[in-house]
């Protein structure tokens, strides 16, 4: 018996080193069967609506003056963005300035009761689904880690689809969806390409290569497009060695018409093509010898002012994640926002939102431009520490720090000795879906995750012997499961949509969810506010007061794109959902889209 103990004992430690040596092939196989147990005893979804207590319980008062009619269609019309159309919804986060509101009424607080699925398109595939959806002249677009599809609205009937292959960069086989452009469609890929596609037929038009997948660099970001560019960059900055960068590229060509680094640029680094003028203080990282600029990167989106023709670019977190030490100093451009000049990529301004980082705080969502109901152009921020900025435009002064989620022990210092527990965690707070903005109301509207993490680092030698190309976090831990940190165990998290003042920040309404809130939250002017838990629920309550007016699970985890378009003359909503990922213990479901809409829209 002892013999055969050892040998099973033996057996353990070998499948144990082998999963720790191939963690990208054996964690995703491994997280998924734990999460198909998970989930046969999961909870419904409860949603839960709390008034400020100054609120009137008709609806949110504004802080000054109510929302002007200019506001209002400043919001609703997607001005310059290519695509435009009252009922379209033509990029990632339906206008180039982040706002997400709607100007479609014809499902409203009276009538939407009465929603339902119409058509339910499947991928076949088990993938990272967070894609953006984007529906321009009656066709539906999707994109997932190797696949981008059209459908048709009606009928959820495939258009065409056409698949790439490669190796990815990393495990997470996510995607966040492409941009339209004057008959073209783009997106970035896993292997460090972006790509552009005929609208009508899916063929490729072009491949251009702005990341080296070997070094762990990849494009998973939603593209946005204007005046012949295509904005994207680069992902990988947890990575050890990756630095993030933003390209503009010619939409005809793919040509490279310039990069900005988003951390120092060293000798060394490759250049691949026109370099935007910049003012980065290098003095900023005060690295130890040996000790790679890491970080800056991108993965989500971007938001561009047409009237200014500023670009506004979201930095991630410096590496290693959650050691400072080696990384001395404000660590610029990353916890950013960066404003770049649009037509040449030079550097204008940036507004450092996480001033010193060390718990994998990206600013990664789009920020939203907005004007506001007391009559300020402001920028409107939810990044992953768990708050709602507001800048004031006029002069990129901070108007307020609002917290929009669960934020405890923020300010502990990581140790060596002893782990530390902090809210929002790692993967909290607002990820790859920012702020969204009611006219009507004059409220920021946010979803987020609230989910904690727990820490200990790793000792400095350790970290010294991290590969280059390697996940660099920091954490001790030897499961390869908890490189971004221990999170809370499943069901200890939650979810969160505040409805904010813009013009002070005060909440006015909020939602507590028993799943978190990654998808996009889309207000409209029929006075509906849309969104997705990861729990598979979908969502529709009164934007004046938060009161659920309709919910149901529709699918697996609602991470991706929540839209609303007008199809021939009638107004539908169409929902991403089967998010399945190894960061996120979600339902075990294939990718899929479904469009919904009024039962009797006549």
């Amino acid at each position: 018996m002892k013999k055969v103990a050892g040998v099973l004992i033996l057996v353990g430690l070998l499948a144990a080193g082998a999963v720790y040596i191939f963690w990208d092939k054996a964690v995703p196989i491994v997280a998924m069967a734990i999460n198909y147990v998970r989930y046969l005893s999961a909870p419904v979804g409860t949603l839960t609506t709390e008034l400020a207590p100054a609120i009137d319980p008709t609806g949110p008062r504004t802080s000054g003056k109510p929302a002007t009619q200019r506001s209002a269609d400043q919001a609703g019309v997607a001005d310059e963005t290519p695509g435009a159309a009252a009922g379209n919804w033509p990029s990632y986060n339906r206008t180039l300035t982040s706002n997400r509101f709607s100007p479609l009424d014809q499902i409203n607080q009276v009538n939407v009761g009465t929603m339902q699925v119409l058509c339910t398109y499947d991928t076949g595939q088990y993938t990272g689904f967070n894609s953006g959806l984007l529906e321009v002249d009656g066709a539906l677009i999707a994109v997932t880690e190797y696949d981008i599809f059209s459908i048709d609205p009606n009928t959820c009937h495939e258009n065409w689809r056409t698949h790439e292959d490669y190796t990815p960069a990393s495990p997470q086989g996510v995607n966040r969806g492409a941009a339209y452009m004057d008959g073209q469609l783009f997106r970035g890929t896993q292997d460090g390409r972006v790509l552009a596609y005929d609208f009508k037929t899916g063929r490729r038009n072009w491949a251009t290569s702005i990341a080296n997948p070997k070094k762990g660099e990849s494009v998973p970001a939603a593209p946005i497009a204007w005046n012949g560019l295509v904005f994207v960059g680069n992902a990988g900055g947890d990575v050890k060695g990756v630095k993030g960068r933003m390209y503009a590229l010619n939409a005809k060509t793919g040509a490279v018409v310039w990069e900005f680094y988003l951390v120092p640029k060293t000798e060394g680094d490759v250049v691949r093509g026109p370099q935007g003028a910049s003012q980065l203080d290098s003095s900023t990282w005060k690295n130890e010898p040996g000790t790679p600029i890491t970080g800056g990167a991108t993965w989500t989106s971007y938001t561009l002012d047409p009237t200014t023709g500023l670009l506004y670019v979201p930095g991630g977190n410096p590496a290693p994640d959650f050691a400072t030490g080696p990384r001395g100093g404000s660590n610029l451009y990353s916890g950013s926002v960066v404003i770049l000049d649009a037509k040449t990529g030079a550097y204008k301004d940036h507004l450092k939102i996480v001033p010193i980082d060390w718990h994998d705080w990206d600013v990664s969502s789009a920020p939203a431009i907005i004007q506001t109901g007391g009559g300020r152009k402001l920028l409107s921020v939810a990044p992953k520490d768990g708050h709602l900025y507001g800048f004031d435009l006029s002069n990129d002064m901070l108007l307020y720090r609002s917290p929009v989620t669960r934020v405890e022990n923020p300010d502990a210092t990581f140790s060596t000795d002893h782990p530390v527990h902090f809210c929002p965690g790692s993967v909290g707070g607002a990820e790859w879906n920012g702020p969204a903005y009611d006219p009507k109301t004059n409220l920021v509207l946010v979803g987020e995750v609230d989910w904690c993490t727990t820490v200990a680092l790793q000792a400095p030698e350790q970290l010294k012997k991290s590969a280059l190309g390697t996940p660099w976090s920091g954490e001790a831990s030897v499961n390869p499961y908890n490189t971004w940190g221990k999170q809370d165990p499943f069901g200890q998290w939650a979810g969160w949509v505040y409805a904010s003042d813009a013009d002070t920040g005060a909440w006015k309404w909020r939602i507590r969810t028993n799943y978190p809130i990654q998808s996009g939250v889309t207000p409209t002017a029929g006075g509906v506010v849309f969104f997705g838990d990861m729990g598979g629920n979908f969502y529709a309550v009164d934007a004046t007061n938060g009161q659920k007016l309709w919910g149901r699970k529709i699918g697996g985890a609602v991470a991706g794109g929540v839209i609303t378009f007008e199809n021939e003359g009638t107004q539908k909503v169409a929902v991403a959902t089967g998010l399945t990922e190894i960061l996120w213990p979600t339902e075990i479901t294939t990718a899929k889209v479904s469009v919904l809409g009024l039962a009797n829209p006549r």
